[in-house]
């Protein structure tokens, strides 16, 4: 027999079971969370977890099977050197000829004489940042005179004096209606010193005052009694030779006297140099490559002259050999150049008593015929 106290819960069992299937069954409830926090109180703000960054394996790309072309090597262009400069250039024909010449102007510094057919004057050049000296004969009168420039040979710097030996040629062309230039070149007193390797200085000298002359001639101040349309040059014996290289650079000059001249060969200079030094010097000290010798050498560009030329030459000449002169004549002769040629027998380097004045006689006509003339 069940006991009183198992039973009691049996009963409320079978009550709860049989309310339940007797009645529907309600909607559910909304279950609200009751804050624990007093409602006066500010509500904390709830910490959110931030959510931690998952590293993600991300798949690193792999190359395809076919493989990339290799990048083609591009050739990177190599600078070409430049071209080694020609130490010579400055001394060669052509490079005397690509020049320019004339800057600067002529200037009087001081009257020397007053004749009855001209006034002697010293006058300043600049000539390649040199000053150089000289003198300049003007004859009377109003002109325009033509121009001659008087080249004197070598002497000694030491006893040079600017009124030299060739003044009386000078002085005899400007009684005869020419204005005349007679520069001292550099290295003669008192003209600065200055390079003068191959002689080539001196032309430099020479084609400056041309320029000069070309620039000035007519114009007010020095040369306003200047023709520079009508101009000559006249060398004696190394005044010769840098004549002949002048007349072949520049063809402003309009004829030119080479009287007992040195060669346009220089290598004969040089040779000839050493005989009248006893081997002391020539033109240089280390011979240049034939080639460029001969590109400095003005006997190989004589078919760039333009100048009426007059050739003179005493056949007792022991200084310059006169074969040179006969050799420069033919060569003219041969390219058809204007060219007359003279010998003067018994007459030495420079001449003397007849022959002195028969030659200052010829050259006058010669001048007269290319510079008056026309």
């Amino acid at each position: 027999m069940m006991h009183k106290k198992h039973w009691f819960p049996i009963v409320l069992l079978a009550l709860f079971v049989l309310s339940a299937c007797g009645r529907p069954t309600p909607a559910p409830t909304a279950i609200a969370i009751a804050p624990t926090a007093t409602s006066t109180a500010t509500p904390q703000p709830t910490a959110t977890a931030t959510p931690t960054a998952t590293a993600t394996a991300t798949s690193t790309p792999t190359s395809t099977s076919t493989p990339s072309p290799a990048p083609t090597a591009t050739a990177t262009p190599t600078a070409s050197p430049s071209p080694t400069p020609d130490p010579f250039a400055a001394f060669t024909v052509d490079g005397l000829t690509a020049r320019s010449y004339g800057d600067g102007e002529l200037r009087i510094e001081q009257t020397l004489n007053v004749t009855d057919a001209f006034t002697r004057t010293l006058v300043t050049f600049p000539s390649d940042g040199l000053t150089i000296y000289g003198f300049m004969d003007v004859p009377r009168g109003e002109g325009p005179f033509p121009v001659v420039l008087v080249l004197h040979g070598y002497v000694d710097p030491a006893t040079y004096n600017t009124l030299t030996y060739t003044t009386r040629y000078a002085d005899a062309l400007a009684r005869a209606g020419y204005l005349v230039i007679h520069p001292n070149f550099r290295n003669w007193p008192p003209s600065d010193n200055g390079p003068e390797e191959y002689r080539v200085g001196q032309a430099v000298d020479v084609l400056n005052l041309i320029g000069l002359v070309k620039k000035q001639g007519g114009q007010p101040g020095p040369l306003q009694q200047a023709d520079p349309e009508h101009l000559g040059i006249w060398g004696h014996s190394m005044g010769g030779g840098i004549s002949q290289r002048v007349i072949t650079v520049s063809d402003g000059v309009d004829a030119a006297v080479l009287y007992g001249a040195m060669s346009g060969d220089e290598a004969l200079n040089h040779q000839r140099i050493l005989y009248f030094t006893n081997g002391v010097s020539g033109l240089w000290d280390e011979a240049p490559p034939d080639d460029v010798l001969q590109r400095i050498s003005p006997i190989n560009y004589l078919d760039r002259v333009t100048a009426a030329v007059s050739i003179h030459h005493g056949d007792q000449d022991a200084t310059v050999p006169p074969a040179w002169s006969d050799d420069l004549c033919q060569r003219l002769q041969a390219l058809a150049k204007p060219v007359e040629c003279f010998s003067y027998p018994g007459q030495p380097h420079t001449f003397t008593g007849d022959g002195d004045q028969l030659f200052i006689q010829r050259v006058r006509e010669f001048f007269d015929r290319e510079l008056k003339a026309s």
